[in-house]
C-alpha cells in the first residue's frame, strides 16, 4: 500500500488557497456566518496556521473581497464591436453570472458585512464602480464624458447594484427578464438626458442609428409603441 505525502505549499501559494477557500465558503453563506475553523477545515489545516498567513478573519475576508471585486470588473470588459444594446446585455448575463455564483457575499458586501465600511472595502468597491463606468464610456466612444452623461451611466450602474441586490431576495423575476430591462434601463435614462442635453442628444442619434430592429434597443422601441397605442 501506498501512502500519500502531502505536498508543502509555499506561502503565496497556500495564501491563494485559503482566499479560494474563504471565497467558495462566503458565496454559499454570508461572511458574518462563517468561522476561521470552517475555512481551516476546508482548507485541511489546522486554525493556528489560518492565523500564520492572515493575521485575522478581517484581513482574510478583505483579500477574498480584492479576488472577487477583480473578477465582477472584468465582467465588464466588452469588446467594442457591434450594436451597443447586445453588447450591454452581454456584460448583464456576466455580471448575474457572478451575482448567482456569490449571492450571499455579493449581498454582504452591499447590505453590510465584516469588512463593511473599511477602506479597503469601500475602495475595492469604488474600483469596481469605476471600472464599469469606464468600460460604459468607452462602448459610448466618448472621451470627456459631459456631466449628463456622467449622471446616467452611474445612475445605471446603481440601479443594476440594486436590481442585483433584490433578484437576490426570492429571485420572483426570471433572471433573463432583468438582464434585457437593464440594458432598457440604460436606453431610458439615456434617452431622458438626451431629452435634456443637446450633446447628449447627438450621442445617443449616433448609438440608435446602429441599432438593428431586432436588438433590445429596437425591443425598447418596440415595446413602448404598443404601450402607447
Amino acid at each position: 500500500m501506498t501512502i500519500g505525502v502531502r505536498r508543502r505549499m509555499g506561502v503565496d501559494e497556500r495564501r491563494q488557497q485559503l482566499i479560494g477557500v474563504a471565497l467558495e465558503l462566503f458565496s454559499r453563506r454570508s461572511p458574518d456566518e462563517v468561522s476561521i475553523d470552517e475555512i481551516a477545515s476546508a482548507a485541511g489545516i489546522s486554525r493556528p496556521l489560518v492565523y500564520h498567513y492572515f493575521p485575522g478573519k478581517l484581513s482574510l475576508y478583505e483579500a477574498a473581497l480584492k479576488r472577487a471585486a477583480d473578477d465582477l470588473a472584468a465582467r465588464f470588459v466588452e469588446p467594442h464591436e457591434g450594436p451597443l444594446g447586445a453588447r450591454l446585455l452581454r456584460v448583464m448575463r456576466r455580471y448575474f453570472d457572478f451575482v448567482d455564483d456569490h449571492g450571499p457575499g455579493f449581498s454582504a458586501l452591499m447590505r453590510g458585512g465584516p469588512a463593511v465600511g473599511s477602506s479597503t472595502t469601500n475602495a475595492l468597491i469604488d474600483s469596481v464602480r469605476q471600472a464599469a463606468y469606464d468600460q460604459m464610456v468607452a462602448h459610448l466612444g466618448v472621451e470627456n464624458p459631459p456631466a449628463r452623461l456622467e449622471l446616467v451611466v452611474r445612475s445605471w450602474i446603481s440601479l443594476a447594484e440594486s436590481t442585483a441586490l433584490l433578484w437576490l431576495d426570492g429571485r420572483r423575476i426570471p433572471r433573463a427578464e432583468l438582464e434585457i430591462q437593464l440594458v432598457h434601463d440604460f436606453a431610458a435614462l439615456a434617452v431622458v438626458g438626451a431629452a435634456q442635453d443637446e450633446e447628449m442628444g447627438a450621442l445617443m442619434r449616433r448609438v440608435f442609428k446602429a441599432e438593428p430592429a431586432e436588438g433590445p434597443f429596437g425591443d425598447l422601441l418596440g415595446r413602448l409603441v404598443t404601450l402607447a397605442s
